[in-house]
């Protein structure tokens, strides 16, 4: 009997404690974010270009096209954003002059329009 006894508690205890760490869900009532999304890097990624070139690529529907912000191995650059039929938005800039003979990366950060914040970049080779 004892063990019967013994078993059963065991039983009950398997069965109670899954649901104590039952709260809380991940799938609550809040918004979730959504990042923007970066694509079509040009000049491809680890590709060899001269300073000062151009380099262009494009940000999701819902990209803050306020938001963006381009550093060049951390040298702001400057940008121009354009919207696309498809949404999207296309973003031009130049390489610094001042870079050569060296690998850089082409980071990005910016927020979507509803505040989630997000990055991506790609890396190329600057020659002399």
């Amino acid at each position: 009997m004892k063990k019967q006894n013994n078993f059963l508690c065991i039983f009950v205890l398997m069965l109670i404690a899954p649901n104590c760490w039952a709260y809380g869900s991940s799938s609550s009532s809040a918004k979730s974010c959504v990042k923007p999304k970066f694509t079509d890097f040009t000049p491809i990624e680890n590709s060899e270009v001269t300073p000062g070139s151009q380099f262009s690529f494009s940000a999701s529907p819902n990209t803050d096209p306020n938001s963006i912000k381009v550093t060049v191995k951390g040298i702001s650059s400057n940008i121009k954003v354009e919207s696309k039929n498809s949404g999207s938005l296309s973003v031009n800039g130049m390489l610094p002059a001042s870079l050569n003979d060296t690998y850089a990366r082409v980071s990005i950060d910016a927020n979507t329009l509803s505040a989630c914040n997000g990055g991506g970049g790609w890396l190329i080779k600057i020659s002399k």
